[in-house]
């Protein structure tokens, strides 16, 4: 490790009288890694937004290679040498991904600009980051793992001095993921400093130097990483010890009724057969690699695509649902693994967001009835935690965490008897984890059937009752929770069609 590039001190920013940071503190060196932890809250995006001129500071100190710096906007701290990779994507989905990409940047031939030369550009880059992404395609067209490879690619494109990576592994492959950890490798050794925000404590493990702890706004101490464990983290990040066991049996009942049944769906190459039960009370987790179709059976099931065939039977009978409209009104509730674009209108407030899928129920005449409306959001803000000054406050200020409670509120209010969480936890910290677990298994107690999409076995195994295993479309899989484990369900999210386990 070099020179010390960035020194962070005495940070404080408040927000309509909440303080937000209080006296935060960060510092890097060339050639470092330095993972920022804390709880959804804990203020580890508000500093970087600070660093890099989003928002101004109220107080404090910022020294960049050696001089103090305000910047008035990320132009100004990329033009410096400063890249952030948002946890939430920050593209233009009717662009391309070159003009993505290289946006402010553009190659220009004469007045114009030169598409074909960026195209060009962003071939080499991404050979050079192995990631396979033609560069004429319109971002929105990608999957949401995809986008965030080039927000990656993007960052790294501007010869950065410093990149911060905001939860960049939450919709990458485990593939994608060491793909990315030999890149910051490699940025490491030619010296550019970085600084890696993410719960996943494995690879803070794997990829960091050092570990600086947040927590309520403030700086709470730094360990080394190769010194602590993921135990000395979490009790630093939440003042407790956070343990999650893998579940050993099914808590259903056996003669549980079956509230929704599936059979054959099919979506062109993406769902290919799929046919299985969800009984009344029971968690069942849908495991499986990105691409196994495991979101685009969701999306059938909710209406949000149309099946090409199959049958979809709620409590015994038959449905047809064409929209998410029917599947609401046949009490089916979807949290999207992507909140952001599917599950949340971030320009409205948390007490709209909370109340838009049950309109119904806060109208009088033409008229909603503001006060049972914020009554019912302020009390699933108390219940599920949401850090928030208010149920007035704008969801798009809201830290990823906490919008994840919002959609989940949502759907609460709307009483949903089944209910499927896409990815519930991505981009979430190991104490809001434990809250949304202990929520889901609650509704599960109160008879509500949870569907749950997860790529993090340790989740799938800790929450599920059943686990339903999918590869390239098909089910591959299906076990109990009695009989599953690691090796298994991943035996089976590996089990190719006319392939063995091995090829």
């Amino acid at each position: 490790m070099g020179d010390l590039i960035l020194s962070m001190k005495g940070i404080s920013k408040s927000f309509s009288g909440v303080a937000a940071l209080k006296n935060a503190a960060l510092d890097l060196k060339a050639g470092e890694v330095v993972a920022l932890m804390g709880e959804n809250g804990a203020g580890k995006s508000t500093l970087m937004k600070i660093l890099t001129g989003i928002y101004s500071k109220d107080a404090g100190e910022i020294r960049y290679m050696g001089e103090e710096v305000c910047y008035k906007g990320p132009a100004e701290s990329e033009a410096a040498g400063i890249s952030i990779v948002h946890q939430e994507l920050n593209m233009m989905n009717d662009l391309t991904v070159a003009q993505n990409l290289f946006i402010g940047r553009e190659e220009r031939k004469g007045l114009f600009i030169d598409d074909r030369k960026m195209n060009e550009r962003a071939k080499e880059l991404f050979q050079t980051l192995k990631i396979n992404i033609n560069p004429a395609e319109k971002i929105g067209n990608l999957t949401v793992g995809k986008q965030q490879m080039v927000e990656i690619a993007k960052a790294i494109s501007s010869k950065a001095k410093i990149i911060i990576f905001d939860e960049p592994t939450a919709a990458l492959t485990d593939s994608e993921i060491e793909e990315l950890f030999k890149v910051i490798r490699d940025l490491r050794e030619k010296g550019t400093g970085m600084i890696y925000i993410s719960h996943r404590m494995d690879e803070i493990n794997v990829i960091s130097d050092r570990v600086i702890v947040m927590r309520d706004g403030e700086y709470v101490g730094t360990l080394i990483t190769k010194e602590c464990d993921k135990n000395d983290i979490i009790k630093l990040m939440v003042g407790r010890t956070i343990f999650g066991e893998p579940k050993t049996k099914s808590n259903v009942p056996e003669d549980a009724p079956v509230v929704l049944r599936c059979e054959g769906l099919c979506r062109g190459k993406a769902v290919k057969d799929v046919s299985f039960e969800l009984r009344k009370g029971e968690i069942l987790g849908f495991s499986g690699l990105m691409g196994a179709g495991r979101t685009e059976v969701a999306r059938l099931i909710f209406g949000a695509d149309k099946k090409d065939s199959g049958r979809i039977f709620v409590n015994g009978k038959e449905v047809e649902i064409n929209s998410p409209e029917d599947a609401v009104a046949n009490g089916i509730g979807y949290l999207s693994e992507d909140r952001k674009r599917y599950g949340l209108i971030v320009e409205k407030s948390i007490e709209e967001n909370t109340v838009i899928a049950s309109l119904g129920n806060f109208t009088r005449g033409v008229f909603i009835d503001k006060a049972k409306s914020r009554a019912a959001a302020q009390k699933y803000v108390e219940s599920l935690k949401t850090k928030t000054p208010s149920v007035a406050q704008l969801v798009r200020k809201l830290s990823g965490g906490n919008q994840q409670k919002v959609v989940i509120a949502k759907w609460l209010v709307r009483d949903s008897d089944i209910l499927i969480f896409d990815e519930p936890t991505r981009g979430i910290d190991v104490g809001a984890k434990s809250e949304i677990y202990a929520l889901m298994e609650s509704l599960a107690k109160e008879g509500k059937s949870i569907i749950m999409i997860s790529s993090e076995l340790p989740e799938v195994l800790r929450m599920s009752d059943r686990v339903i295993v999918m590869c390239e479309g098909r089910v591959t899989g299906m076990l109990d929770i009695s009989e599953a484990n690691q090796e298994i369900i991943m035996g089976s999210a590996t089990k190719r069609e006319g392939k063995s386990n091995n090829g």
